[in-house]
């Protein structure tokens, strides 16, 4: 499979330079210049097969060219050692689990098939090179790509975090790693962090110096994979579907890798009848929407902080999908926008409702379900990340006591080794050149 840029300015690339890169050289974004549509045979009896067995046709689909396919089984069995189960939460409304894995959020999906991918090629080159991950984080991406690589050799990883502004729960699960993972603390806000990383690859002495490549849903090998549990989830709830194609996925939206993913899937005929984006106060896509302006802004800080994104990257990936068509993408697409006092009352109200504890960023994907599930549609939002790693906000507003899971209470007794930065490219330049 080949690989063209979004800028439409760079060499087209294939599958080992798009994973390795990250980025093109004209800063666009890598997209397939095809989208494999699967057999309706594979829909016929998808409720049959396991969430492996369903990843690894996914997988195929999309990479399956590229890789030998007994290492991509490994890779998709590897990645996949845990469920995303889907749970229902009232009446048509379902939500789709994705805190199950090592260090609780969403992420972990494409953190680990990227970091198995990216080992695959390396041994494949044979080099001693060191490869260098970049990766900005407004949260659960950092400890879930930190996790992820930790250990990997031939990868170091460099996880660039806004100082105080991701909370402490997440802030040790990737600050406390030592090895191959370094941690840096910006004095700023993500899109600082997200720029840095950009500059970084823009900039020729630093890639003459080393081999970089990121981590964020900006590469391939990240976001793809996250369209492996939108199957899932369709199989799973098949049952009470029937035949008819009446599922409404809503995603919590920041950085828009996420949903980017599901509408691949559905691009390669996953039935879902429509989507909704729900985004925090940061509602850049949710007016694109309403006016088919796209005019990115800086970011606000919120509750639900992993979605507090003012430029939203894979926007340009879901832009290039449905050829620059705002009608097209409205069509499929809505949007909803909650503020911090609306993301507490719809934590308050469904945990008085239904005893479900949703994290800030659920209830984003929940509270656009209530507003929005039309008569006969069945809606499965995404719980992106497990409340606990929330436990302040969450035992305040819901006035109660989150149990940390033991895989989350263990990253708390790590000691935090993180390196202070200034937003300035050229510190961030010096540092790496070292």
């Amino acid at each position: 499979m080949k690989y063209y840029s979004t800028n439409q300015q760079a060499p087209i690339a294939d599958l080992h330079k798009t994973v390795v890169k990250g980025l093109a050289e004209d800063r666009g974004l890598y997209m397939p210049e095809r989208i494999k549509p699967l057999p309706k045979e594979f829909f016929d009896t998808i409720e049959k097969k396991t969430f492996q067995e369903i990843a690894y046709t996914v997988a195929d689909a999309f990479f399956g060219e590229d890789v030998e396919a007994d290492a991509l089984r490994q890779i998709v069995y590897d990645t996949l050692s845990f469920d995303c189960p889907v749970v229902n939460v009232k009446d048509n409304i379902y939500t789709l689990e994705l805190f199950h894995g090592p260090t609780l959020a969403f992420k972990d999906v494409g953190a680990r098939f990227m970091a198995r991918l990216l080992q695959y090629f390396i041994r494949q080159e044979g080099k001693n090179e060191q490869v260098n991950v970049l990766v900005a984080t407004s949260g659960d991406t950092g400890s879930a790509v930190a996790n992820g690589f930790l250990g990997v050799e031939g990868i170091h990883v460099y996880v660039l975090y806004p100082k105080g502004k991701v909370s402490p729960i997440q802030e040790c699960q990737f600050t406390t790693l030592g090895q191959n993972i370094t941690a840096i603390e910006v004095d700023g806000v993500f899109d600082d962090c997200q720029a840095l990383v950009k500059n970084a690859f823009m900039d020729a002495e630093l890639n003459q110096h080393m081999k970089l490549t990121s981590a964020n849903s900006i590469n391939v090998a990240r976001f793809l994979p996250q369209a492996f549990y939108y199957f899932n989830a369709y199989a799973r709830l098949k049952e009470n579907l029937g035949d008819s194609q009446q599922l409404v996925v809503c995603v919590p939206s920041g950085n828009f890798g996420n949903i980017c993913a599901a509408l691949f899937g559905h691009q390669m005929g996953l039935p879902v009848k429509r989507f909704i984006a729900a985004n925090n106060a940061n509602d850049i896509f949710y007016n694109y929407l309403k006016t088919g302006i796209y005019e990115p802004k800086p970011s606000k800080q919120t509750l639900a902080n992993a979605m507090d994104v003012g430029d939203p990257s894979n926007f340009a990936r879901i832009y290039d999908l449905y050829g620059k068509s705002h009608e097209r993408i409205s069509a499929l697409i809505s949007g909803a926008t909650y503020s911090d006092e609306q993301i507490k009352a719809t934590m308050k109200q469904c945990y008085k409702e239904t005893n479900y504890i949703l994290d800030p960023h659920g209830a984003c994907g929940y509270q656009a379900l209530v507003d929005g599930l039309q008569e006969g549609e069945i809606g499965v939002f995404c719980e992106t990340a497990h409340p606990a790693k929330f436990k302040e906000k969450v035992d305040e507003i819901l006035g109660i006591d989150v149990q940390i899971p033991d895989r989350l209470a263990a990253f708390m007794k790590g000691k935090k080794q993180s390196v202070a930065m200034s937003k300035d490219f050229a510190d961030f330049k010096r540092f790496l050149l070292g």
